[in-house]
């Protein structure tokens, strides 16, 4: 076996090393981005809807027209829509309705996170794990929320980089989870996997799931991945059809840093909270860490809501199409 100078075990010894400090102040941050905030009774609201979709373009429009009636600053359009993300970008409003199913949420959380935007959420979908409200409810959940009866839940995200040749390609904050596996070939593909620079496994597999708690309900949980209560700050590894190699999921402390080197002779892939997927060459790298930014979603119901929402979707999925 080839064995490493000793100058070069070094260098890469201490590059590991800043890196781990890197990631260590980036959690930091994430820890007091995360100091709770109390909520305050909105008095700009924007409305945003599930692009494409009539039904929640004219939904939007009734609940701005109802909004506005309150005497509240308010704009609608589609959550794609450039001017309105803009505004909310900036921080011109202080809550965003969000239209749609559990992606639309996704996608209003990487807009609002960063200006700490809270938002909430009305279901036009199936299972609707990230929203509590539905359809035929939004007048009195509006009014209840105007009124400031109702409380914030805050949401972990983490922060992805795709590294190719020691540089950064690009970068991701997630709400759900970074998928780091195969692409089209029918082959699994080896990820060697560290924490804090220290080496845990290879997987030789189709995936890695590298999640959130609140990506622990998505992909994580159709690969066999445990439920994490929503509130916590953990980053969960879920391996996918792994092949003689970890079949166990594994729950780090949210300081953790993983990095992920992709080896391979056919397609590889990352897909960032169910985005287009972005193709990985072999030795490209993935780490993901605690991310900066938190989400804050608005709950009118009990904190319990989602142990009890939670049997419910478990037994009878929507999106299925079967009755029973």
């Amino acid at each position: 076996m080839t064995r490493l100078p000793g100058a070069e075990l070094v260098a890469i010894s201490k590059s590991a090393t800043r890196r781990w400090i890197e990631a260590a102040k980036s959690t930091l941050l994430a820890i007091i981005a995360v100091m709770t905030i109390e909520p305050k009774v909105p008095k700009s609201v924007a409305v945003a809807a599930y692009p494409g979709s009539r039904e929640a373009a004219e939904l939007a429009a009734d609940i701005a027209s109802h909004i506005a009636k309150c005497g509240l600053n308010t704009i609608h359009a589609s959550l794609y829509d450039e001017a309105l993300r803009s505004q909310v970008g900036d921080g011109d409003f202080d809550l965003l309705v969000a239209l749609g199913g559990d992606g639309t949420m996704l996608r209003a959380g990487h807009l609002c996170a960063p200006p700490r935007v809270p938002i909430l959420g009305i279901n036009l979908g199936g299972l609707g794990f990230l929203i509590e409200v539905a359809q035929e409810d939004w007048m009195s959940v509006i009014e209840r929320v105007l009124a400031g009866d109702f409380w914030l839940q805050e949401r972990m995200m983490l922060r992805a980089e795709h590294r190719s040749r020691d540089r950064v390609v690009a970068a991701w904050d997630v709400l759900n989870e970074c998928t780091i596996g195969r692409g089209e070939t029918v082959r699994p593909v080896r990820l060697i996997t560290e924490i804090d620079g220290h080496y845990l496994t290879t997987y030789v597999a189709d995936a890695l799931i590298v999640a959130t708690p609140t990506g622990s309900t998505a992909y994580a949980l159709a690969a066999g991945g445990p439920i994490l209560p929503p509130e916590l700050r953990n980053i969960l590894l879920v391996p996918v059809a792994p092949h003689l190699s970890v079949d166990r999921a594994i729950v780090l402390h949210e300081g953790s840093w993983v990095q992920v080197i992709v080896r391979t002779t056919h397609q590889a892939t990352l897909c960032v909270d169910g985005q287009a997927s972005v193709p990985l060459q072999d030795r490209d790298q993935v780490d993901v860490r605690a991310s900066e930014h938190t989400v804050h979603f608005v709950r009118i119901q009990e904190p319990d809501y989602f142990y009890r929402n939670l049997t419910s979707r478990m037994m009878q999925n929507p999106t299925a199409g079967v009755d029973g």
